[in-house]
């Protein structure tokens, strides 16, 4: 039965900011909410880490906050399942995301815009969504439910990128290939070679 981290906290109302980046670095640390100020999150040392740093940071704004470490008295499994909860909302949009990757690879074949310039921004799109996996996957302590969903949307993107990718190089090898003046012939047929 795993331990958790139990972070009980109350900070004042004004400046919204101050409430809203503690909310900001709970949630990055993939902490449930139990109710207004209560948080939870499987115990381990970076947990502690952060749950210790909030908890000053509330005491600092003229709050307070109680960190506490323990188990589950009780039905520990509906935690559990609240916690997955959480995850599967972040690979929801995970998934969500990568559909428009798809989407937008759709929309530059459609329109023949084979470029590196297409090319590099989708790259750098699919690197942002495995990054992101990536937290998710060291937030992901009992095996959320989409996880693997997650997986094969990630996969399915690489797949769709590295088709378009062929697609780009095609491109611009035919027009990296195109004949000079007046040698149209040859050109011709390098082209029916090639197909």
């Amino acid at each position: 039965m795993p331990e958790w981290l139990v972070l009980v906290y109350k900070i004042p109302p004004e400046p919204t900011r101050l409430r809203a980046g503690i909310w900001r670095k709970l949630k990055a640390a993939g902490a449930i909410y139990l109710q207004n100020g209560v948080t939870a999150l499987p115990a381990d040392p970076a947990g502690e880490r952060v749950l210790r740093s909030i908890a000053q940071e509330a005491r600092e704004m003229g709050g307070t906050a109680y960190l506490l470490q323990g188990h589950v008295l009780g039905d520990a499994t509906a935690l559990e399942v609240a916690y997955n909860a959480a995850r599967d909302e972040e690979y929801t949009e995970l998934i969500s995301r990568c559909q428009d990757v798809h989407a937008e690879l759709a929309r530059e074949r459609t329109i023949n815009k084979y470029t590196f310039a297409e090319l590099e921004e989708n790259e750098d799109d699919l690197a942002k969504l495995e990054a992101w996996d990536a937290k998710i996957r060291r937030r992901d302590r009992f095996g959320a439910p989409l996880g693997p969903a997650a997986t094969q949307a990630l996969s399915a993107c690489r797949a769709d990128l590295e088709d378009f990718a062929i697609a780009v190089y095609t491109a611009v090898d035919h027009g990296s290939a195109a004949p000079a003046k007046g040698d149209e012939t040859r050109g011709t047929g390098a082209a029916q070679s090639d197909t």
